[in-house]
């Protein structure tokens, strides 16, 4: 079949599988076999966990193209393209690329069925494979050892964080999500994992693949000062770092990666790579007048650390929060309600949306403030131009959160004025 432009590739890939999530190596790795693809130069690093991994992948990829490696970096969901998931050298592929790829998976999978997320992955792998690269960043769509991204055993493995969440697929404790995504660690490889205070089923888990396990709290550990930070591990030490605009915890990770790898990041090149890097809706400041922040926290863990990161504004910022029905909303608000001095809750389109009296209630009975201003609206666009309103009167910042959806609407609307 013939497809003229990558939204008609698209289009067709996403009809080709019944369920939009299907876990299983069975089907990809058969067609990866056919398309008979190679390795990296030198390695490939895997990145699990609930939380970090596309910031612990971003900071990975800036760092080894800052040493003038080529790198081939897979991360999903994108926000407004789906040429943001494959990038090579920090760039999105063009579409013309990613239909070549479409159409090598396509003539070699004849009547195998994949699902959306194994297209996407065969895509990246084949795209990175023409590349000729030194180094693939893949980082794990949802769980860890039956991911798509396991059709290419990993050099290094990286854990970032473990926290309940796709509990349908996962498993219903933080041990046993800990077993599936320590999953994608091999035999005699590297295992970082920067998860604190892990589950037993981290080091379980290893010990029965054979992985070489580094531990944060065990073999490496950081320390936050006032305005720097200080890491150490492997017998050394860094010190007067800058603190990132991405999560200090992940950073933390990043830096064990590149040390146990034996990459030797000198203390000059990490403060290059903390001072500048970031990445799309990770508390990313995106308007200045007023100050306007976006970031995808949907889970417990991500409204902590977004929590922790609206303490160190000078005012309670305003919401402006979307979320989706299957996350678990009364958590989140636990951490946030009183965190912002009013909140703009807005209604996500889709069956998995939530309604923005939904959020209300849980914000209600999660705040200890009778008079919270609280607020419902049809649309993103609609809460925004509210709650700017409100910012600029009372000087405050505005902070755009709660789904990847909520964040891609805010993009999209930003686009749309240029």
């Amino acid at each position: 079949m013939t497809h003229t432009s990558l939204a008609s590739w698209l289009s067709y890939i996403e009809s080709q599988h019944p369920s939009e999530i299907a876990l299983g190596l069975d089907r990809g790795n058969k067609v990866f076999a056919r398309l008979n693809l190679s390795r990296p130069k030198k390695q490939v690093i895997t990145v699990a966990g609930t939380n970090g991994k596309g910031s612990t992948c971003a900071m990975l990829t800036q760092y080894l193209c800052s040493q003038h490696h080529s790198v081939g970096t897979y991360t999903s969901p994108h926000f407004l393209d789906f040429n943001e998931r494959i990038a090579v050298n920090n760039a999105p592929c063009d579409d013309g690329l990613i239909c070549r790829a479409f159409e090598a998976i396509e003539a070699a999978r004849e009547d195998i069925p994949l699902t959306y997320f194994e297209f996407s992955t065969l895509a990246a792998l084949w795209v990175f494979d023409q590349s000729e690269l030194d180094y693939w960043v893949l980082e794990v769509g949802l769980g860890g050892r039956l991911d798509s991204v396991n059709m290419v055993d990993t050099d290094v493995a990286v854990v970032t964080s473990i926290a309940l969440d796709h509990m349908d697929w996962l498993g219903d404790n933080i041990d046993v999500i800990a077993r599936e995504k320590t999953g994608i660690a091999r035999r005699d490889k590297l295992l970082i994992s920067g998860v604190v205070n892990p589950p037993n089923g981290i080091a379980t888990t290893a010990g029965e693949i054979g992985a070489q396990l580094r531990q944060k709290g065990v073999d490496f550990s950081f320390q936050r000062e006032s305005d720097t930070w200080s890491w150490s591990g492997n017998g050394i030490q860094y010190e007067n770092l800058p603190i990132p605009s991405l999560p200090l915890q992940n950073a933390a990770t990043v830096v064990a990666v590149l040390v146990y790898m034996g990459l030797a990041p000198t203390s000059a090149d990490l403060i290059t790579l903390f001072s500048t890097a970031q990445l799309t809706g990770r508390f990313q400041q995106v308007a200045s007048s007023p100050e306007v922040y976006i970031d995808v926290a949907h889970n417990p863990e991500a409204a902590i650390e977004l929590a922790q990161r609206i303490g160190y504004l000078p005012r309670r910022p305003i919401a402006v929060c979307g979320m989706l029905k299957d996350k678990d909303i009364a958590s989140v608000m636990a951490s946030l309600a009183d965190r912002f001095s009013a909140w703009f809750c807005c209604d996500l389109k889709g069956a998995r949306g939530a309604q923005a009296v939904e959020l209300m209630k849980h914000i209600s009975q999660a705040s200890s403030d009778s008079g919270l201003q609280m607020q419902a609206f049809p649309s993103v666009r609609d809460a925004l131009n509210e709650a700017l309103s409100k910012a600029k009167a009372e000087q405050r910042a505005v902070i755009v959160f709660g789904s990847f959806v909520t964040v891609s609407d805010y993009l999209a609307l930003g686009q749309s004025k240029e």
